[in-house]
């Protein structure tokens, strides 16, 4: 049993293997376009199981993590990655000085058994000066990002309230995916070796 995860995300990388998890990455290109009136937590949540569908069509022995992101800024609009920097500029104009919330969606498949969930966090953001703004979109970090900010570098100066899990804003809630393993019947990752592939 190997864990394969189905995001190009270095984030997720970077928490699954903080975890210690050992794992295999393959990103999956899908249309991650909104359907009309589709509400935001079904709109991640379905992204990650399809996400996760399409790799575990290839890998069938494998547990599949799908897993999407995306932030609903206070006034209801859905902040995903910035096309561009004047636009990572609107996003954060959104967020400062508010409340959002960052939503992500999870999908475990292993075999024909799939489940799924979605985790919310709470996150304030301190007011912020236009000069403020401009110096953190020109330093780049946002521009991947749901939101256009990374809460776990420059960004930080700025948060100053966080309710819900921390990772969840990073771009993946590790507690509600070692839960989901549980659930999909793959409880021996949750106690393999770091580096090994699992029972």
């Amino acid at each position: 049993m190997h864990l394969l995860l189905a995001s190009a995300s270095p984030r997720r990388a970077e928490l699954l293997r903080a975890a210690g998890f050992s794992f295999t990455i393959q990103g999956m290109d899908i249309d991650e376009r909104r359907l009309p009136g589709e509400p935001p937590d079904a709109h991640v949540r379905r992204l990650a199981r399809e996400k996760a569908q399409a790799a575990a069509a290839g890998h069938p022995d494998a547990v599949v993590l799908g897993a999407d992101t995306t932030v609903v800024a206070a006034d209801g609009a859905l902040l995903a990655k910035p096309a561009d920097d004047r636009e990572a500029a609107g996003m954060l104009r959104r967020l400062a000085g508010r409340r959002h919330t960052v939503l992500t969606g999870l999908a475990v498949q292993l075999g024909g058994r799939l489940v799924e969930a979605v985790e919310a966090t709470e996150v304030g953001v301190l007011p912020m000066s236009e000069a403020e703004i401009a110096w953190y979109v020109a330093t780049g970090e946002g521009r991947d990002k749901a939101g256009g900010y990374a809460i776990q570098g420059l960004a930080s100066r700025f948060i100053d309230r966080i309710d819900g899990s921390y990772s969840n804003v990073v771009g993946l809630p590790v507690s509600t995916f070692c839960r989901l393993l549980r659930e999909a019947g793959a409880a021996g990752l949750l106690t393999a070796r770091p580096g090994s592939r699992g029972a």
